[in-house]
């Protein structure tokens, strides 16, 4: 175990280290880990711990862009207790991950640009003290895994990925993951990119599509969007069907939004 030294400011030194037991995860499973802890030199009246989920957004101030990190889930798992001093503990905790958890992983590695994980807070002495980010990798839903499985057949290649600040509508969250592809040949002379972004639910998933269309001779470049539902039942072939309809459609400057 690594223990982190947390509330060094108010001289407590206690010490944290907190497992997680499945980082790798997908939306609406449940996160299991446990918060190890270690008092310090002495007593303590801890007012609880805290989970943190948190993930690095992209926000766009003028002409200026910056990263801040946005919490989007908090949860506590311990009420108050007395730690003794040098004493060991540990809290178990189960925490469901929220349908709308961007996607960090596929296939259980990294996904280019992403960063998400969990902090552990400890509430003592009237402040709190929020340890070091562990990793949280949340791979897609089947449904997701269809969307993209569909655009790697129709030729289309990842780019990157990052989160931007912003609600869409029909969505809880105050940022939005925005998958980008370059563009498939069967469509390279409509869009010069394309970008994917999930609202995901208990039983379904909007996605939603942006592209930059291609200008002719008589009209400037712009963006086009679609959007549509997969149900968690719908199987590839329909899924890749719906797809097709959608970027047709965004071809054709008949997408909506």
């Amino acid at each position: 175990m690594v223990f982190r030294k947390l509330m060094a400011a108010f001289g407590a030194g206690v010490e944290v280290d907190t497992v997680l037991l499945n980082s790798n995860v997908r939306p609406g499973e449940t996160l299991r880990g446990q918060v190890n802890f270690r008092g310090g030199g002495s007593d303590y009246r801890v007012e609880g711990i805290f989970i943190d989920f948190t993930a690095v957004v992209e926000v766009e101030s003028g002409d200026n862009e910056y990263k801040t990190t946005y919490s989007f889930l908090r949860q506590q798992i311990t009420g108050s207790f007395h730690l003794a001093a040098g004493a060991p503990q540990s809290a178990p905790f189960e925490i469901p991950v929220p349908w709308e958890t961007p996607i960090s992983a596929i296939g259980g590695h990294p996904l280019r640009g992403m960063q998400l994980g969990v902090s552990t807070e400890l509430a003592l002495a009237g402040a709190l003290d929020k340890g070091d980010l562990d990793a949280l990798f949340v791979n897609p839903l089947p449904a997701q895994d269809h969307v993209l499985g569909a655009l790697d057949h129709m030729g289309f290649r990842f780019k990157k990925a990052d989160l931007e600040r912003g609600t869409l509508r029909g969505s809880r969250m105050p940022f939005f993951q925005e998958i980008e592809y370059y563009v498939g040949p069967e469509y390279s002379r409509h869009f010069s990119e394309l970008e994917l972004t999930f609202i995901a639910g208990p039983r379904s998933v909007d996605v939603v599509l942006e592209a930059d269309k291609r200008g002719g001779f008589l009209t400037s470049s712009h963006d086009t969007y679609n959007r549509f539902t997969v149900h968690y039942d719908d199987h590839p072939g329909q899924v890749e069907h719906s797809l097709r309809a959608g970027l047709h459609s965004m071809a054709q400057h008949r997408g909506w939004f």
